[in-house]
């Protein structure tokens, strides 16, 4: 008769999903190694730039960036660090490697998670338009994307603290 895995392996495989995961969302957050000596001068890059009026591509890390300026997501990242006397963190993961379509435009899908030793708790959910400064809110409840602005007036963000609604 094959041997059950224990409890202990179990949780040691999940939380090393999650270590993987929050790996990717950290890499995808922090920058790079600066570019090496043959890189392209500043020059050479903007001849190479779009012109006026063409739309340049976002990557994940420009969308990571873009998300985690949004004072939320840095009122929410000071909150879980205080709260946790450091033991926890806000961060970025991604959660759909593939970009989503909406309406004809590419976006990225990013979760802000609340990362500890023992879990990633996701506080929400952001699609980061690829083309366009562009954020959008999932909403769990009516299963269609938010703009920041309706996001911001409908749920209050500003007040969320550990998943309930308090004054900052």
């Amino acid at each position: 008769m094959p041997q059950r895995p224990s409890s202990s392996s179990k949780t040691t495989v999940i939380v090393g999903v999650l270590a993987g995961l929050l790996g990717a969302g950290i890499g995808a957050y922090y920058p790079r190694r600066p570019a090496p000596a043959d890189a392209p001068t500043q020059a050479q890059r903007a001849a190479s730039a779009p012109k006026a009026g063409a739309v340049a591509g976002r990557s994940k890390e420009q969308a990571s960036k873009a998300l985690m300026a949004l004072p939320e997501l840095q009122a929410w990242s000071a909150f879980i660090e205080k709260n946790s006397g450091g033991a926890a963190h806000g961060a970025l993961i991604e959660y759909d490697l593939t970009p989503r379509l909406i309406n004809g435009k590419r976006y990225w899908q990013l979760s802000f998670v609340e990362n500890s030793a023992e879990a990633a708790h996701r506080w929400e959910s952001f699609l980061v338009a690829s083309g366009s400064d562009e954020i959008l809110v999932e909403d769990p409840a009516s299963d269609e994307p938010l703009s920041l602005e309706r996001w911001r007036r409908e749920k209050q963000p500003m007040r969320r603290r550990g998943g309930v609604a308090a004054p900052l």
